[in-house]
């Protein structure tokens, strides 16, 4: 059905046919709008703002685009349109019709699932509220604001299931999404990686481009689900997250441009002639590869153990599958009698092992996730090669930095070697960011807040939102 905008909350899902459902989702709205005046961006909540907002789920156009204080942006409950005679993809109840309900077997599992997920929307707004003081231009900063908006629907796609489905249990997770903080001691967020800072637009672009990866492998997992308004839920999910991803590539991709072009113009050939490169303004090219290895390490970390039971279940029941469950091929959907090449420590040593291959979905996830993050290394890379110098940003092996799943408590390097802990702490300072590094980046964040201005260590975008150009006022600060 059409998004109606008449409504207080704006849907496709013919909310103002269930007064009950209606009610309790009005209830949490101005607990969620307190919610979002505390922890959204901090410092400009009534600054005017070029954003999209979604008005349908057809991919053909989708979104309008236009000036709207965020507090006011209308967050809304949008599924993609249901497939007439859609089966469950997969595990022993393949071929089955999906559910539209919650099926009672499996309701604690399900609920986990959604509340995970849910849980990493608001994390990320709270992870980067303080970003916008420091925006390197009004392109950027436009650009933080969409994602953050965005993050914030897609809790409210995963509210309107807990609602709608659970009952009191999903009320009570709801609330609970409002109440959790990123970082906090006493209730802090429930994955590892969405307590952690994101201090700077470095960080913010390595997040968006490699923890919002993630974020896609996760979304597409689910997607898959027998349980079909999750999956329908995730589906339109997955059509904003393209852009996360794309302001993370292109975020990273637009620093190494201005690196390029600064050490060209200096005369700079070697990439590790950090002092005079940092001199330029600019980030240099080893620091961004230090960078991209701890937050490759720390979302590594977000897809848990690499043998799981938990992860055989939901794929079992029918409740989460593979990337792209639908289209692999090679396999009968249920992997009874499969296994999978998983690499693990044993004895002092790295070891590829045949293991069930229910049991390791995780790890089938990770490597999916880790393919697919090459194709933006390999474009950056292309770009360097383009300015004439020589540097190559690499993934770093899977077990390197790991504290979760077959390599936490193993020190290994990128390259894939195990470690002492007395070569662990001195080589590690190589491999992610030091004391020195993090304090040069804090200095390059000085706020360029004027239109058609870019900070000295981005360039400017090839093209501007929405057909606008590059100098457009994208925010509007009074």
């Amino acid at each position: 059905m059409e998004v109606s905008y008449d409504d207080a909350i704006p849907n496709n899902v013919d909310l103002s046919s269930d007064r009950t459902l209606l009610r309790a989702l009005e209830s949490w709205h101005p607990g969620y709008l307190d919610w979002w005046q505390d922890m959204g961006p901090d410092g400009f909540q009534e600054a005017d703002v070029y954003l999209r907002t979604a008005v349908g789920v057809d991919p053909a156009g989708w979104a309008k685009f236009g000036y709207v204080k965020m507090p006011e942006y209308r967050w809304g409950i949008l599924l993609a349109p249901k497939v007439e005679g859609r089966t469950i993809p997969h595990g022993k109840h393949k071929g089955e019709p999906v559910w539209q309900e919650v099926p009672g077997e499996y309701r604690a599992l399900l609920k986990r699932l959604i509340v995970v997920q849910a849980d990493t929307e608001p994390a990320s707004v709270e992870q980067q509220r303080y970003l916008g003081k420091t925006a390197p231009s009004l392109y950027d900063m436009r650009n933080l604001f969409q994602v953050n908006v965005e993050e914030g629907r897609h809790l409210w796609a995963m509210v309107y299931l807990l609602v709608k489905h659970f009952g009191k249990d999903g009320r009570e997770e709801a609330q609970a999404l409002l109440e959790r903080r990123s970082g906090q001691q006493d209730n802090p967020r429930i994955l590892g990686a969405f307590n952690e800072r994101t201090p700077d637009w470095l960080s913010f672009f390595m997040f968006t481009y490699f923890t919002d990866r993630d974020g896609k492998m996760q979304l597409a997992a689910l997607a898959e689900s027998g349980f079909d308004p999750l999956s329908r839920s995730c589906r339109f999910m997955l059509t904003e997250e393209a852009h996360h991803l794309f302001v993370g590539e292109t975020g990273v991709g637009r620093t190494i441009e201005a690196t390029c072009a600064a050490m060209n113009k200096a005369g700079i050939t070697d990439p590790f002639d950090t002092e005079a490169i940092r001199k330029l303004g600019v980030v240099d090219l080893p620091l961004l590869q230090r960078k991209a290895n701890f937050h490759m390490s720390v979302t590594r970390d977000l897809f848990g153990s690499e043998i799981s039971s938990n992860a055989a279940d939901a794929f079992s029941a029918g409740l989460k599958g593979r990337f792209n469950e639908a289209k692999l091929t090679g396999d009968d959907h249920q992997l009874q009698d499969a296994t999978y090449a998983v690499t693990r420590v044993v004895d002092g040593r790295l070891v590829t092992e045949d293991v069930p291959a229910l049991r390791a979905i995780n790890s089938r996830l990770l490597d999916d996730y880790i393919a697919d993050c090459q194709g933006g290394i390999d474009r950056w890379n292309k770009a360097i090669e383009k300015a004439g110098i020589h540097f190559r940003f690499t993934q770093p092996h899977k077990g390197f930095n790991r504290k979760i799943g077959e390599f936490a408590g193993h020190a290994i390097s990128p390259a894939g070697e195990l470690l002492g802990a007395e070569s662990w702490a001195a080589l590690k300072d190589e491999w992610l960011p030091n004391g020195d590094d993090i304090a040069f980046i804090h200095s390059l964040m000085k706020p360029c807040h004027q239109a058609g201005a870019y900070a000295s260590w981005i360039a400017p975008p090839r093209m501007g939102i929405n057909q606008q150009p590059v100098d457009y006022e994208y925010v509007k600060i009074d």
